[in-house]
Parts: structure tokens; sequence; C-alpha cells
């Protein structure tokens, strides 16, 4: 505590010892080099002295606003000040005490050439003219000064075309420890820039001289023909040499200017691609082609480049003939940035259905795009593929998915039974075997009312988990369709619920939602259904997909049946009716 206070005291009586009147002193002026490269950074040291006249008369009437400094403004146009500093010291000489003060200026050249720091005043002190010489360029004839920094550009290509990957390299060179920096980034009103990674740092000889590296890669995709010139890209910043002093850093560079070029008119695709490498690949069908009706199939078309951003590849069509339904899915999209530029990837998935026998052919898939390592046009193609659809007699067309439990339109929420005819055989049928079951349920239903009515003894309660054997046996059929994801799911649904429930009536899967007002449920439903819908649905892929399906199913099992009146039975007429 003592140190401080006195280093302090030291310090404030130094202060008032210059704002008072002194004799004539000296003022010179010392550059740290006299020769500097375009952009870099010239450390200037002024020291000036004086002797000092302090007594107690005057000891407390100072202004620090009034503190003495040199005219540095003078160096002005021909060097920017960019930073100062100063230091006191106070010596005794022969019994007089002599004051000392020391500015430090980091001044940066604005031009190249032999510039003057003119003669500078303090005080009554003058200084000397000194002269430095700023060259321009880098190599070894320019001079024996080693520079401090310096900025290099360097590109893959002298030319593009619109739209086409430039990739830009920047490296920034400098020596000693670097405490602070801000190397700026490339941009262009008319180009999309992407940053290809992180920096990287090393170290590199330079004309025998060691530096160390910040490297920076970019993919520049001009959008505009004509020609592309980026800003210069700056750096500044603060390195301590070894030595220990700080060294203001500073540096520009101009890129070369870019001819961009038009889309070539021999060019004959619909979306203009330019690319180092394009792949066109499918996936999906059966290598033999044999299918049969009413089979699910995924056709999986992926469209690979190199040098392009995802965002520019587009939809690959998606033709099929009249005998087979379609089902694509939204394209997905991903981009990989490489040292090298950017590997963008698109998928297309398509749900395929046969729903007619015969020979179906897929038209082929033709792309054309622009090969930038040979400047010339090519065509990616996926051949023409002929299925063979077989009728099995057993094969149903994949059902619609489940609308929603509000009593709206629905069609087919469970697949026909295997009859072996066609459905124009059986369309003709349905409606009365419909109406003969509908008859059986009501007089069913109104024989256990009266059974109920008349107490001709206890009806048996809905069977709970663990319970009747007939229910567990539905039940496993329900968890085996459901683990395969089957369109069979919501019939045996509606099956076991009916066996579970039997005072209730369900139609379709959205009266067992609505009835058992089960969320996870429903949500699992409405996910097969759509998955259903889109040809997802298939025993390889479902047991994994299903499981949180399963789960839902097994916790309402695990809940006790549920009745709407005490002795079980649904009432047969409105509240508001049976008054």
């Amino acid at each position: 505590m003592v140190k401080r206070i006195v280093a302090k005291m030291t310090g404030l009586w130094l202060l008032m010892a210059l704002a008072f009147p002194a004799c004539a002193g000296e003022l010179s002026v010392e550059p740290d080099r006299k020769q500097l490269y375009e952009g870099e950074v010239l450390t200037v040291t002024v020291k000036g002295t004086m002797e000092l006249d302090i007594n107690l008369s005057n000891l407390f009437e100072f202004d620090l606003s009034q503190l003495p400094a040199p005219d540095i403004e003078k160096v002005e146009p021909d060097f920017e000040i960019l930073a100062r500093n100063q230091q006191y010291s106070i010596r005794t000489v022969n019994s007089q005490m002599i004051g000392e003060i020391t500015w430090t200026y980091q001044l940066a050249p604005t031009r190249t050439g032999e510039l003057t720091i003119p003669a500078l005043t303090f005080r009554d002190a003058t200084s000397e003219p000194v002269t430095v010489e700023v060259v321009s360029g880098s190599g070894p004839d320019q001079g024996p000064e080693v520079r401090d920094s310096f900025v290099e550009l360097s590109a893959d290509k002298a030319e593009v075309y619109v739209q086409e990957q430039l990739t830009l390299t920047v490296r920034l060179f400098f020596t000693g420890n670097l405490i602070r920096g801000e190397l700026s980034e490339p941009e262009h009103p008319h180009a999309i820039i992407e940053s290809l990674g992180k920096q990287q740092e090393y170290t590199r000889y330079r004309d025998g001289v060691r530096y160390r590296v910040v490297e920076r890669r970019y993919a520049v995709f001009p959008q505009k023909t004509g020609e592309l010139n980026l800003p210069p890209i700056q750096f500044e910043g603060q390195a301590r040499t070894q030595e220990g002093k700080l060294r203001f850093l500073r540096d520009s560079e101009e890129f070369f200017t870019v001819p961009v070029k038009p889309v070539p008119a021999e060019f004959t695709g619909d979306t203009w691609l330019p690319a180092s490498d394009l792949s066109l690949e499918e996936s999906g069908l059966p290598p033999t082609l044999e299918v049969d009706m009413g089979e699910n199939l995924t056709r999986r078309l992926t469209l690979k480049t190199t040098d392009l951003p995802s965002e520019a590849l587009p939809p690959l069509p998606e033709g099929t003939p009249p005998g087979i339904r379609a089902y694509p899915d939204q394209p997905q999209r991903s981009t990989q940035v490489t040292s090298e530029g950017l590997v963008s990837t698109l998928e297309q998935t398509i749900a395929l259905v046969p729903v007619q026998a015969g020979e179906m052919t897929l038209p082929e898939v033709r792309l054309a795009w622009w090969d930038t390592d040979t400047d010339s046009q090519q065509v990616a193609v996926i051949p023409a593929r002929t299925l063979s659809v077989t009728d099995t007699g057993g094969a149903a067309v994949p059902p619609s998915p489940e609308p929603p439990a509000d009593g709206s339109t629905t069609t087919g929420t469970a697949s026909e039974p295997e009859t072996g005819r066609s459905p124009e055989a059986t369309g003709s049928v349905w409606p009365w075997v419909s109406l003969a079951l509908a008859v059986a349920w009501a007089a069913t239903v109104a024989g256990w009312w009266w059974s109920g009515r008349n107490g001709r003894g206890p009806r048996k309660q809905p069977a709970t988990h663990g319970g009747d054997g007939n229910e567990r046996a539905l039940f496993d059929q329900l968890i085996i369709a459901a683990r395969k994801g089957s369109a069979e799911t919501p019939h045996f649904l509606i099956r076991w619920m009916q066996h579970r429930h039997p005072d209730q009536l369900f139609h379709t899967a959205g009266d067992v939602v609505k009835f058992l007002e089960d969320e996870a449920l429903a949500t699992e439903l409405d996910r097969l259904q759509a998955d259903l819908f889109a040809g997802k649905g298939s025993p390889e892929s479902g047991v994994a997909d299903r499981q949180a399906l399963v789960r839902a199913l097994e916790q309402v099992r695990r809940r006790k049946a549920r009745t709407t009146r005490e002795d079980g039975l649904r009432p047969l007429y409105p509240d508001n009716l049976s008054a």
C-alpha cells in the first residue's frame, strides 16, 4: 500500500512540474526504420527535454489540459496518425532538475516514394526533418527491410462463367506475436460469397524470413456478367516484437479483376448448372424390376454436384405411366463445405404403387449441365426402367390416409378380404353384406338390452389385461400389425376395441381415438396413415419406426375398460328423449 501511494505521488509531482515554465530544451525525432513497404506502419519516437523550475508558490497551480506536446499534425497528409502515447521522467544534472518527455506515434504512409517528417516544435525546441522511403511490392530487390505484415490474394481461375464457383484464398503474413488483428471479409453486391470452413494457421518462410500465416478460403459465385471487382482486403493489428516492443501492423491488397462470362449459347438445358462434377443416381427399385400389383416401391433419385450450392439444384422430373400411382416427397437438400469448395446433394424420394398389371415404363431422367473443367456441355442420364407388374389376385391398392374423427367421408381404412375377385366384381356384393351385418348387429344389441332389463343374470364385464384369451389373441394380432406398420393396423384396432368394449360401435379408427381420448395414440395413428399414404409403410422399415405406436397401444390395454353406464350398456336414446 505504501509503495502504491509513493508511486502515485511521484507521478502527480511530475505532471505538476511539467505544467509550468521551464528553460529551453532539445527535441529529437527517431523513426524505427528509414525504409518500409507500402501498407506498413512506421513507429516514430519523439523526445523532448527541458530544465524545470518548481517551487512551493506554483506547486498547486497546474492544469492537466495544458501539458505540452509537439505539433505532430504536421505529418499529415503524407502520414495517417494511428496511435499516440507519452511517457515522463525527471533526472537531476548538476543540481538542476531536467524533465524528459517521450512521445511514441504510429504513422501509416498514405503514398509511396520519399516522404518527409517535417521539423516539429515543442516549446522553444525544434527538431530536424527526417526522410523515409516507402516502396511498393514485396520482392527482395525492393530493399533489405523485412515487412512486418502483408496480405496475399489468389484464385483458382482467371475467369469464370456467371454463377460459377471462384475459390478465393486470403493469406495474412505477419511477424512477432499478434496481440490484436482485424482482417476484412470479401464482399460484393452482385456475388454470393461463402466461407469455406475455419481459417488455417501455420508457419512459412518467405525470402528467408519466418512468418506466421493466417489463411482463409471463400467460394465466390458472381451473379452478373461483366467484370468482378472485389474491394481491397484490409488488415490492421498490433504485435509485440521479440524485444518486447509493441508494433502496429497494417496492410491492404486488392484482388485482380475477374471477367465473368455469360451462359454459352450452345447450352441446351433448362437450368444453368456450371460445375466441375455432377452425378445422377437411382435406388430403391428391385433388381429384377418384377413387382406385384399394389406393392409399395420407394424410388430415390440423388443429384450430387461439386462447386454449386444446393439451392441452385433443380427438382428432378417425376413422370410416371398411368398404371402407377406416384406420391413424391419434398426434395431434401444438403451442402457440405470443403476446403476446395461446396459439395451439394439433392435427394428426391417418390413412393410408387402399381395399380395395373402389365409392363409399366418409368421414363428416363435427363439433366444437362456445364462441365467447367472441360468447358463443354454434359448430360447426366438415368435410363428408362420397365417394371413387370403381376396381378397376384390378393393385392389391394394401398388405403388413403385415415380422416379426422369428425364424421367426414372416408374410404378404404381397412383392406378388402382376399376373395380373388376384382374390385368390379365385388363392388355390387359389399353393400348387401354391409346391410346384413348392420341388421345382425342391431339384433344383437337389442338382445343384450332386453336381457339387461329383465335381469337375466349379470353381463360379463369387458376383458382387461390378462383376462379373456380371445381378447389377448386379438391384441396380439394388433401388435404384430402395428410393429410392421401394416395397413391392417386400423382394422385390427377396431376388432380388438369392439371386443373390449361391446357396448360401443366403432366404424373407423377415428371412432376409437375419439372414445379413448388418447393423444399419443391419435398422433401415432395419424403418422402411420400418413406414411402408408406416402408409401413408406413396410415390414422392413416399420419395426424401428412403430415402437411409439406399440407403446401407446400397450398403455391403452393397461387402462381399465371404460363403460358409459354402470350396467355396461350404451343407452338407446339420448337423455332428453328418455324422460
